[in-house]
């Protein structure tokens, strides 16, 4: 089968790998849309430590089961269309028996330890499938690891009916919290510096937009999310708290950045902040919004690449163009 390799940090190409074949509990998909996220680049820049080398990467993705291993859970068939929980958590540690697999001590996933879906087809375990309806397309079932990482998010945060937010970021994440957020009763301000992405935010229902922070200086927020990882971001997210403000840090930032934040302000203004790490018990759920158009996608969803091109999507990803960038294995373009 052909599939984007990372050899190396900072080496990637396309070329031929053996097919897969299912473990006793897993299956084969065939991919059908995988999109590239901020740890991809991570990835193939080698900052993102867990991942071995070389490696195929991809872990936003849907497809068709095409094979089915002997003892897989459940009665999944070929020919039935699944998008996948690349989550791998070992299931017996402290933090997987307590519930916190996203902590996992053994942490894995498809598409950063092991071999992802970057490729024309990928072998996953059979319970982190989870079927799409036939209304759902595979580019928007790809979509859904990206969603399940939002709703964690926000049960992380909390809302409540009426809250001021600040959202910092308006890529694909930053555009998808912003619309739970919106859809739990909170009034939405989006900052980002691309003004074709906060005109997305604006036609998506935001209360308000702007290109930097310090533009808001005279608001105030009873909750901030940071969606760029960005150290100033984060920084600028904390200044613009009322008191009694949430913070939340949900941006891939280097394992090296460091924030400068006032302690005394944390403790005087009874300041909470929190993180949130990946996917934990909410991939069913963002099936489900999508599924049934609780969470728009067409706005999100604006370019599919051939797998042949995918060093050209990983530029476009690096360089700010649109917004989810997917490779489409069986596309020409």
């Amino acid at each position: 089968m052909r599939a984007a390799i990372i050899t190396e940090p900072g080496s990637l190409a396309v070329g031929d790998r053996p097919d897969p074949r299912p473990a006793s509990d897993g299956v084969v998909i065939r991919v059908g849309a995988c999109g590239i996220c901020g740890t991809d680049l991570h990835i193939a820049d080698g900052e993102f430590p867990p991942s071995p080398y070389p490696l195929v990467p991809g872990h936003e993705f849907a497809g068709t089961v095409t094979a089915v291993g002997d003892h897989a859970p459940g009665d999944l068939r070929p020919g039935d269309r699944v998008a996948v929980d690349p989550s791998l958590f070992c299931g017996y540690c402290g933090y997987c028996r307590a519930g916190r697999g996203n902590l996992c001590a053994h942490w894995g996933a498809i598409g950063d330890t092991v071999d992802g879906a970057f490729a024309e087809y990928v072998a996953v375990p059979a319970a982190n499938c989870h079927r799409m309806p036939d209304s759902m397309s595979m580019r928007e079932g790809a979509l859904a690891e990206p969603l399940s990482c939002a709703v964690h998010g926000v049960r992380r945060i909390g809302v409540e009916v009426g809250e001021r937010f600040l959202v910092v970021g308006a890529g694909t994440m930053g555009l998808l919290l912003q619309q739970l957020l919106q859809r739990s009763g909170a009034r939405v301000t989006v900052v980002d510096r691309n003004t074709r992405r906060l005109a997305i935010a604006a036609d998506l229902g935001a209360h308000a937009t702007a290109t930097d922070t310090a533009d808001l200086a005279d608001e105030r927020f009873d909750a901030a999310v940071d969606v760029t990882g960005a150290p100033q971001a984060i920084e600028a997210a904390f200044t613009s708290l009322r008191r009694g403000g949430r913070l939340l840090v949900f941006g891939v930032a280097d394992a090296e950045a460091r924030v400068s934040l006032s302690p005394f302000r944390v403790y005087n203004d009874e300041v909470t902040i929190v993180g949130s790490m990946a996917v934990l018990n909410s991939f069913g759920a963002a099936v489900d919004l999508i599924s049934t158009g609780a969470v728009e996608t067409a706005p999100l969803l604006t370019d599919a690449l051939s797998l042949e091109k995918f060093p050209e999507a990983l530029s476009m990803m690096r360089s700010g163009a649109g917004v989810k960038i997917q490779v489409v294995p069986d596309a020409t373009a």
